[in-house]
């Protein structure tokens, strides 16, 4: 079987029905004390405080100015919370939250005995009930539309895989173009220190009648001006394979700049995610991309 054909079998399963894959990568911390959760609550822009016991949400860590200091899943768990956040950016986050953690009841822990297998497809529900209660620590909101990701102890991982074994397998490069095809921006990617959720689209990660939270000012301000400066849109460029921050004009403005590229099964073409001006996020706006051309999705 080809590159191209395996890439084929293996979408069409997590589109389908359900596919597996490896995001083990992703580094998590463990959150302890009696005033984990509040201090939690201050410190990202969900609401944690109102999570019930096994459930997660999405959220992301700001600075007073409202640029990201990563993007993290919470989990609530009986005795502490869990902190999951990208490959390379758990002692960045981590850091920031001991900066203000002065007088709270909390303590924050590496976890490296934590890792996460993706589940993502219709029948996601059915596969993950196969695994047995006694592998899983918890359970993450999937950054996909259908999906979940499991938390397990690394030393069992290999258990975990044997039980799935009879389920397709997702390489990296399906994972890539699921999430590209779903929107997912990827902090480090299409999200940096100077990104503000609102112009990355992640309304999600916001809950707006919480209480104060770092960089809750921000986020105010562009919420109540209605409007950012840039959004990230995805964008059909064709045969097109555009480098990572490639310009795209009108005429001789700049407009924007690509983040993500990828070869879209969906589309037939390659179809990317970038950043453009608020005047030219609408469906069908043209912009001239090197010698090509890009058009918002």
């Amino acid at each position: 079987m080809s590159v191209v054909q395996a890439v084929q079998s293996e979408y069409r399963a997590a589109l389908e029905g359900c596919a597996a894959f490896d995001a083990s990568d992703r580094q998590q911390l463990r959150v302890t004390g009696s005033e984990a959760g509040s201090f939690l609550q201050g410190m990202v822009t969900n609401d944690v405080e109102g999570l019930a016991a096994g459930a997660s949400c999405y959220a992301a860590v700001l600075t007073v100015k409202g640029g990201m200091v990563g993007d993290v899943r919470v989990l609530r768990r009986a005795d502490d919370f869990i902190v999951d956040t990208a490959h390379g950016r758990v002692q960045t986050v981590k850091d920031y939250l001991n900066k203000y953690l002065i007088s709270e009841d909390a303590e924050i822990h590496d976890a490296p005995e934590l890792a996460v297998i993706g589940l993502v497809g219709p029948s996601f529900a059915a596969v993950r009930a196969s695994i047995p209660a006694e592998l899983v620590e918890g359970e993450l909101r999937s950054f996909f539309a259908s999906g979940v990701e499991v938390l397990v102890k690394r030393e069992r991982l290999a258990e975990v895989w044997a039980v799935l074994s009879v389920v397709p397998r997702l390489s990296k490069e399906t994972v890539e173009v699921l999430r590209v095809e779903q929107a997912v921006p990827l902090f480090g990617v299409d999200m940096t220190e100077v990104t503000i959720p609102l112009e990355a689209n992640l309304d999600h990660a916001i809950h707006y009648k919480k209480g104060c939270y770092i960089g809750q000012e921000v986020i105010a301000r562009a919420t109540y001006r209605g409007q950012m400066n840039k959004k990230l849109v995805q964008l059909l460029v064709g045969d097109a394979a555009p480098a990572w921050k490639a310009e795209l004009k009108v005429g001789e403005r700049k407009v924007g700049f690509i983040t993500s590229v990828v070869k879209s099964e969906k589309h037939g073409q390659h179809l990317a995610l970038g950043y453009v001006h608020r005047d030219f996020v609408a469906p069908g706006s043209k912009f001239e991309l090197g010698t090509g051309s890009a058009t918002v999705a």
